[in-house]
């Protein structure tokens, strides 16, 4: 039996929609000294959606729909990651019992699933809520994948919506990779280097994201990004631990918005790595298009 013959797992999960919480100050301080209340940090966040600018809030990292966690710290670290982008999420009490989401992330801080739904059922979720969520496509590695290139976090029905375009099966394995004839090739939006990775490094790629110190954009939106944009980080390798290696480039998808904290900002769930020779990150700033609600059938 090969890799590509092997029937993927599909995991059953439950978990409930975050309230947002604060250690008993009601202010952070920002990367100047100053104080903040961090307003969007968790829970349920209404009027943000894929397509919006990372920086399109006065927040601090607030993500398109509801975070969802789980009361038993272990189950919150499985909930985490086994979660993947593209999974399907379906409320399952309350007043929005029925909806249908979708996993857009994750977070760090103890594991946080990012789920996105359309808006109508968004402002009927409340804090609590029980919802499933049909995890699978961890582990997965799509045929015609170079050996090299890892992919994590990635549901494998979500892979045609993405402009991904791997290798023709066969010539993948075992094939190599100096020309680039058999590597991934991957539109993103922009390519930055791996200096400005903050919070995340270290932390394990499959339950965690990462956040990039970004600056703003430019008056004429030059250097933007949007929630749902792939996003590539040079010299970054995520198949563990996140951390530094040089010639390693890493995908991810934007899922949530800036920080004002030190070391924190706009945050990406790694969907790809490997070394540059088999993974190719070409940058779009304008005519990218990522990750869409209407792709996910969230309108």
């Amino acid at each position: 039996m090969t890799a590509g013959d092997l029937r993927l797992v599909t995991v059953s999960l439950l978990g409930a929609v975050e309230h947002p919480a604060l250690d008993g100050s009601p202010y952070r301080i920002d990367r100047d000294g100053r104080p903040y209340v961090p307003a969007g940090d968790g829970g349920i966040v209404l009027g943000l959606e894929l397509g919006d600018s990372v920086f399109a809030l006065d927040a601090d990292h607030a993500a398109p729909g509801a975070c969802l966690v789980h009361a038993d710290p272990a189950a919150r670290h499985a909930l985490a990651a086994y979660a993947c982008v593209g999974n399907e999420v379906r409320v399952r009490t309350g007043a929005a019992a029925g909806a249908r989401g979708v996993v857009l992330g994750k977070r760090g801080e103890e594991g946080r699933v990012i789920a996105g739904f359309a808006a109508a059922d968004l402002a009927r979720i409340r804090p609590g809520d029980e919802v499933s969520v049909r995890a699978r496509g961890q582990g997965w590695r799509p045929p015609g994948l170079p050996p090299e290139v890892a992919v994590m976090n990635l549901d494998p029905g979500l892979l045609s919506a993405l402009p991904i375009d791997l290798p023709s099966a066969g010539t993948g394995a075992g094939a190599g990779t100096e020309t680039g004839a058999q590597a991934v090739a991957v539109t993103v939006r922009v390519i930055v280097p791996s200096r400005l990775a903050g919070n995340g490094i270290g932390r394990p790629a499959a339950a965690w994201d990462l956040d990039l110190q970004l600056p703003p954009p430019g008056p004429d939106g030059a250097g933007d990004v949007l929630l749902g944009d792939l996003v590539a980080v040079s010299d970054l390798d995520v198949r563990h631990n996140m951390g530094y290696r040089r010639g390693w480039v890493t995908v991810g998808i934007a899922v949530h918005g800036a920080s004002p904290l030190p070391g924190h900002g706009p945050g990406i769930t790694p969907l790809l790595t490997g070394p540059a020779a088999a993974l190719r990150a070409n940058a779009d700033t304008a005519g990218h298009v990522g990750l869409t609600a209407a792709a996910l059938r969230l309108q």
